[in-house]
């Protein structure tokens, strides 16, 4: 077992407003400066979701690159970007998001149920969305709603679509995927095949117990206000960087070494 652990920080997400959380960063300048503040707690990887002047999400290439440039201009962290954005975008306009450039992106290899939603990644453009960034070299980070993903994102790398180490991100809580139990986290993580690099990403209630459990068989961690808007019950988060200092302790709590943004990068095998 690594005993890095690269802990990421999922910033905004697309579902949750200022008036669920006032601390919910939404414009590019506060994004950057939540991401400044998370690496400055121990994220080495920001996770970014963009939205628009009403908070709504968006895959608005103006907005994306403003917000990655005030993030680079503040701290060297990872930036992974989204092509999830949210379920009302579509998926021409998400996959054009990789055309940027960022050192990370998200690639959803399912189409699902997601809440009262569907969310759309048709098998053709999945394809055509991970083609492209290999050859950007924008590294994807595999995101597994539930079992049956697995399988398929094991089949876009046998068909030359992906390149090792994969990264998986196993994904919890959200209604219409796999519910938050260790029982479902083990039994992903089984799945994985060797040399895999994962992650947990908890919704909701369990988020602390679950990345604490992720974090103790061996796996990294993400935590931020996409994934809960609370620090404990009844008392909402304060910011991002208070959740990242949060998981950075128990990380710490089980003699495990937060890495670095350059050792997350060697771990990830990130192109330049």
């Amino acid at each position: 077992m690594n005993n890095n652990i690269v802990v990421t920080a999922a910033l905004t997400g697309p579902i949750a407003f200022k008036k669920d959380n006032p601390a919910l960063p939404t414009t590019p300048q506060e994004i950057a400066t939540a991401a400044t503040k998370a690496y400055e707690a121990g994220a080495a990887v920001v996770h970014i979701h963009l939205r628009d002047a009403a908070e709504r999400p968006t895959a608005d290439l103006g907005i994306a690159q403003e917000t990655m440039d005030r993030i680079r201009e503040q701290s060297p962290v990872l930036i992974q970007l989204s092509t999830g954005v949210g379920l009302d975008t579509p998926f021409e306009e998400r996959e054009k998001l990789v055309e940027l450039r960022p050192r990370m992106a998200t690639l959803n290899p399912c189409s699902m149920s997601f809440g009262i939603g569907e969310f759309r990644n048709p098998p053709s453009g999945v394809r055509r969305l991970a083609g492209r960034m290999r050859e950007l070299g924008v590294k994807a980070e595999l995101e597994i709603y539930d079992i049956g993903h697995i399988p398929v994102c094991l089949s876009l790398f046998e068909e030359g679509f992906l390149e090792e180490p994969l990264q998986f991100s196993i994904v919890m809580g959200i209604r219409g995927g796999m519910s938050a139990t260790v029982d479902n986290l083990l039994f992903a993580v089984r799945m994985l095949p060797p040399g895999a690099i994962w992650q947990a990403i908890v919704i909701g209630r369990p988020h602390l117990e679950l990345s604490t459990v992720a974090l103790a068989l061996g796996g990294n961690a993400r935590t931020g206000l996409e994934d809960t808007l609370y620090l404990r019950k009844g008392e909402l988060a304060p910011s991002n960087e208070a959740l990242v200092a949060r998981l950075v302790g128990v990380a710490h709590t089980l003699e495990r070494n937060v890495a670095t943004v350059s050792e997350a990068e060697q771990e990830f095998q990130l192109g330049k």
